[in-house]
């Protein structure tokens, strides 16, 4: 695990053990990412495996915390539901209405016709990691079921993803106990394209930013398009994660007419220069992804307002790998903590 200076491209190394055998040959050897196989097979392995309901009583143990709700809201594209996990160590903070909070876009993944993100998606897959990201920050953590490309394309993510921000930081959030300074962005994979977009469009916008001195937290995010990188030749076709279930990604998100490098599309392609006045940006990539060196890359732009961790013997999608894997665990774990640190910084 590396921390600054932040380089412009990523490394890895040994692939951890406990990563090598639920990848090759544990209870999550049939799962992949953009791969060949039919997508409803694919995503009946993911719910069958990662699914909350069909976990273990060992894992579930792993990340009790205080309460989960279930609430929506509505927004201009519809109602989007909103499961949220309360901490145990953040009651206190609950209590006297200084709570952080983190708003998370889980990478959405492959409809029948479109592989990668922004299109499927199901809160109880990432809901060990959530737990665990909660629990270790003391944050309460917000997972938005946005609604789903082609179906809906760019930009309604972003709109929906606002609108929680929005919705957190007036009446809805101070019932809930936040802090309306204490609130953070984040997501992982195209959950973590999303966040940096966000925050550039809120910024654009002048709106009140995932508020400093709370953070944007971007997990193995998806900058931009890795084309042209080592990792996407290292990782072509991947533990887990396979190069063709990111490369559809613009065919399905992106209307007609919306360039790839558009500033809210692609932030990792914008000059240091269009990246001013940001939330400070923590970054967790990991070695064994095709979308290394995008979120290296990313980060090593952020320099002046980021913070970099590379789990250069992890692969992407660590964070949900947790209940088979202390590596993986306690990756998520430090991620959670890292977020703390900085959301109660003050």
């Amino acid at each position: 695990m590396a921390a600054n200076p932040i380089p412009s491209n990523g490394n890895r190394t040994t692939l951890a053990d406990s990563v090598k055998h639920l990848l090759l040959s544990g209870p999550t050897a049939s799962l992949h990412l953009g791969g060949v196989e039919a997508y409803s097979e694919e995503r009946r392995h993911h719910t069958e495996t990662l699914g909350w309901h069909n976990l273990s009583e060992e894992a579930k143990a792993q990340v009790s915390i205080s309460e989960v709700e279930f609430t929506a809201l509505r927004t201009e594209h519809g109602t989007i539901s909103v499961r949220v996990f309360y901490p145990k160590s953040g009651e206190q903070y609950r209590k006297s209405g200084d709570a952080g909070a983190l708003v998370y876009m889980y990478y959405a993944w492959r409809s029948a016709y479109h592989p990668c993100g922004y299109t499927v998606r199901c809160v109880d897959d990432f809901e060990h990691g959530l737990r665990t990201l909660a629990e270790a920050s003391a944050c309460q953590v917000y997972a938005v079921e946005y609604h789903l490309a082609p179906e809906y394309r760019y930009p309604t993510q972003l709109d929906e993803f606002s609108a929680v921000i929005n919705w957190l930081q007036g009446p809805e959030g101070k019932k809930r106990g936040i802090h309306p300074d204490r609130l953070a962005g984040g997501g992982d994979s195209a959950g973590g394209n999303m966040t940096a977009a966000l925050a550039l469009r809120r910024r654009d916008e002048g709106l009140k930013n995932m508020c400093n001195p709370s953070a944007q937290l971007l997990v193995y995010p998806e900058a931009r398009l890795p084309f042209n990188t080592k990792a996407c030749q290292e990782n072509n076709l991947g533990l887990y994660l396979e190069a063709n279930g990111v490369f559809s990604f613009a065919d399905h998100y992106l209307p007609r007419g919306v360039p790839p490098a558009t500033p809210y599309v692609s932030p990792g392609m914008q000059d240091v220069s269009a990246l001013e006045r940001l939330p400070p940006a923590l970054v967790f990539t990991d070695g064994f992804g095709p979308l290394r060196d995008v979120g290296v890359e990313y980060a090593s732009k952020l320099q002046k307002a980021g913070n970099w961790t590379h789990h250069a013997d992890l692969t992407h999608g660590f964070l949900q790998f947790g209940p088979w894997s202390e590596d993986c665990l306690d990756a998520t774990k430090n991620i959670g903590k890292t977020l703390g640190r900085l959301v109660y910084s003050d």
